[in-house]
């Protein structure tokens, strides 16, 4: 049998797992770092194919994972995954936030091909109407306030259905695969602890997909790359002064109320730049603790964004002159922690092509009309991009294309689960032309 066929015929041999495995995963969700559970359920499954499994300290660079919650709430959140089902060996390996999982087929010499595949759910309160089907069919967030409202649980199974996949064409393959199950997607906050780490040194070719929504009546499966996700960097402001009586002794006091204003109106007045687009926002501002007490401690959250790394970088750097100064100002200090950030990414022609010719030529997939898309929104699948890019690999981001509900971060936000054999097929069989 022609091994395209094969993985046709494997791939359609497993669609009511996949569509049971994205469901399990849809109903326990997990946010970024707390993907416990998870983890383990797919560190098990990995191990029980074949692969080489890594885990723990071994997936991310402890140091360099970004907005990681604190010791209390991981604890908290590893008692819940244990509760809910999580392999005992495995979850272990989590604690203290230590999610992710990397799969390893080792199939001789050949290049090195690494897929990625986001893992983590989003802090949305997912709707319980019956309006919306996995509340009507019983596979909502049983975790309140924790739901799948980007498809990562469709990514997370889709790259379980490809490692089952390759595991049975493994002698066709010449070269190494790498499986990276990414943690903390959601706000670029986890895939720069897996570079650091070294998993993309002497990557050949990276393959990473989000599910996208479609057009009614359009048949294509997949658009084969993505370019301008905004590069964008993340922090947690906390200004210090000094407090005192606002009525007795105002003069005394350090306002952190007028470092935090001065820093909000200047933020917004940074120029914009005239080689692309550029965006900032204060999203949070918690201060003070009474009418009649100046403030000493106020904590701000806010991002920037560039169309290119360079216009972020733009705005990064005038952003934190602004904070280091309004805070000075008004006699007050300031204290950035960074919680996120992302590269501007483009994918490469050579590796989109591919992807196009495999699904029309031998998979008999309809591809779109588009070789690639514009991407709203950023994405910290460029940390590993950019890494492979710079050693002189190829890297993609395709879109698989899907009949959405509601729109990506809503809280009726669902997917046809058609795409998940779709998009093990075209990830498989691009990795066994590349392998072949």
């Amino acid at each position: 049998m022609d091994i395209y066929e094969q993985i046709i015929k494997q791939t359609d041999a497993i669609a009511d797992d996949l569509t049971a495995q994205r469901r399990d995963f849809h109903k326990y969700a997990e946010k970024g770092w707390f993907e416990m559970r998870t983890s383990s359920i797919i560190a098990r499954k990995l191990t029980d194919l074949g692969y080489e499994v890594l885990v723990g300290d071994q997936v991310c660079k402890r140091d360099s994972r970004m907005g990681v919650p604190s010791e209390e709430e991981l604890d908290k959140q590893y008692e819940r995954a244990v509760a809910q089902g999580a392999d005992p060996e495995f979850v272990k390996y989590t604690k203290g936030g230590m999610t992710g999982v990397i799969g390893i087929l080792r199939c001789g010499e050949g290049p090195t091909v690494a897929m990625r595949f986001d893992i983590d759910a989003l802090g949305v309160f997912e709707e319980h109407d019956s309006s919306h089907r996995p509340a009507r069919e019983g596979f909502a967030s049983v975790n309140e306030g924790f739901m799948h409202a980007c498809g990562h649980d469709a990514h997370a199974t889709i790259g379980l259905g490809v490692a089952k996949v390759l595991m049975s064409i493994k002698d066709s393959l010449h070269g190494t695969v790498k499986l990276i199950f990414q943690p903390a997607e959601e706000g670029v906050r986890g895939a720069k602890s897996i570079v650091d780490n070294g998993h993309l040194d002497g990557v050949d070719y990276l393959i990473g997909s989000h599910v996208t929504d479609t057009e009614d009546g359009d048949p294509a499966v997949v658009i084969p790359g993505s370019y301008g996700s905004l590069a964008t960097t993340k922090y947690d402001v906390v200004f210090r002064g000094q407090a005192a009586h606002a009525g007795g002794s105002p003069e005394l006091g350090k306002n952190v109320m007028l470092a935090v204003g001065t820093a909000i109106l200047n933020l917004y007045a940074i120029p914009r730049h005239s080689a692309g687009a550029s965006r900032v926002n204060v999203g949070t501002v918690v201060a003070g603790s009474g009418r009649n007490v100046i403030a000493d401690e106020a904590k701000m959250e806010i991002e920037v964004r560039g169309e290119t790394t360079e216009i972020n970088q733009f705005m990064e750097e005038y952003a934190v002159n602004v904070i280091e100064n309004a805070a000075k100002m008004h006699g007050c200090t300031s204290e950035m922690k960074l919680m996120g950030s992302a590269y501007s990414l483009t994918s490469d022609e050579a590796l989109m092509e591919r992807v196009k010719k495999v699904c029309e030529e031998h998979l008999h997939m309809p591809v779109s009309s588009q070789l690639t898309t514009k991407s709203g929104g950023s994405e910290d699948v460029s940390y590993m991009m950019r890494r492979v890019q710079e050693q002189g690999g190829q890297a993609t981001f395709m879109r698989a294309l899907t009949k959405e509900a509601g729109p990506g971060h809503s809280r009726i936000f669902d997917v046809d689960e058609k795409v998940l054999p779709n998009a093990v097929k075209i990830f498989c069989g691009t990795v066994y032309d590349i392998m072949k």
